[in-house]
């Protein structure tokens, strides 16, 4: 039986992942910093919580990340930990450095100093690339972040790439575009916008505010998105990839396919509102994910309209509370 660790083991991709695993007879040990209970809330939806080996532990203390490596020496260990959401990374960005460049780094040195023949993956973004001009993102596209969110995640990507070089490592980056479900909570916009327009369709509700609309993002599916992460620790050598749908709708599209799903017209109650500006945003982001489709035979299946679809479904049956 393999053994796995999960770091971000109560997130969206955490709790995805961990089903996954259990479900390839993986042994699953889940490490969180300890907060309360309800931080478990989403291992508790998909009904796992009680068959994963749970481990508190702070991805910024070094000394704590040594100690679970060593303690449970798992055969692969997930980096999905750190703050992650982008607007938020504004007013924290000490802490979003923090919890993700810093912490990546810690998990690759204590698994250089126990020499451990462990294989690593490390959740990266599309933010690392910024504003691509239109032109879809390539592995070998340049880095330029416009967030501190996105900084962070190519100090992690920059890091990773130095210990697989460095110290011949099974170290790699996934670089996820937005991926999203019914676990996502509603400081994301995609499920602030399925939770409005649901509580719109029934009479709670009157109106919505967002920033701009505009945007052109690669939303996939976070349950599909689990399995490119576990792929890329399968092959026989380590290597960075892009993971996304390949296409890319406006958040406009987005909003429009939430509320269509519901019957509603959103252009009666979708408001501009200038509070929900970033003080620096990405336009377009554009995603090239052949390689995972060549290497890993990785390709995703639920993109864009479908996904806010996927999402109102679930809230209307009872998973998206």
């Amino acid at each position: 039986m393999k053994k796995a660790l999960i770091f971000g083991v109560s997130g969206q991709d955490g709790a995805f992942l961990a089903r996954f695993l259990l479900e390839k007879n993986y042994r699953v040990i889940g490490a969180s910093r300890g907060r309360p209970a309800d931080v478990f809330d989403n291992l508790q939806r998909l009904q796992i919580r009680e068959r994963l080996e749970m481990v508190s532990v702070s991805m910024e203390e070094a000394d704590q990340v040594e100690a679970v490596i060593k303690a449970h020496a798992p055969d692969e260990v997930y980096n999905l930990s750190g703050q992650s959401s982008v607007a938020r990374s504004f007013e924290i960005p000490g802490e979003t450095y923090e919890s993700v460049g810093t912490a990546t780094l810690n998990l690759l040195e204590a698994a250089r100093k126990l020499t451990l023949p462990v294989k690593i993956f490390n959740a990266g973004s599309g933010d690392c690339f910024g504003d691509t001009g239109g032109r879809p993102a390539t592995e070998n596209s340049p880095l330029h972040p416009v967030s501190p969110y996105g900084s962070a995640k190519v100090a992690a990507l920059r890091h990773t790439d130095t210990y697989r070089q460095a110290h011949q490592m099974f170290a790699c980056t996934g670089i996820l575009f937005n991926h999203e479900s019914w676990l996502r909570p509603e400081r994301f916009v995609t499920q602030k916008i399925v939770a409005t327009a649901c509580s719109i369709a029934r009479g709670r509700c009157h109106e919505m505010r967002l920033g701009n609309t505009a945007v052109i993002r690669d939303w996939g599916w976070a349950p599909e998105y689990v399995e490119a992460m576990w792929l890329m620790l399968q092959q026989p050598e380590p290597d960075d990839y892009i993971i996304a749908t390949g296409t890319s709708i406006s958040l406009e599209d987005f909003v429009d396919a939430a509320f269509s799903r519901l019957d509603l017209d959103w252009k009666k109650y979708v408001h501009t509102d200038p509070r929900f500006v970033r003080p620096a945003d990405i336009g377009v982001m554009y995603a090239d994910p052949s390689k995972a489709y060549r290497k890993l035979g990785w390709k995703a299946r639920i993109a864009g309209r479908d996904v806010a679809r996927q999402m109102v479904d679930a809230r209307l049956s009872g998973k998206g509370i």
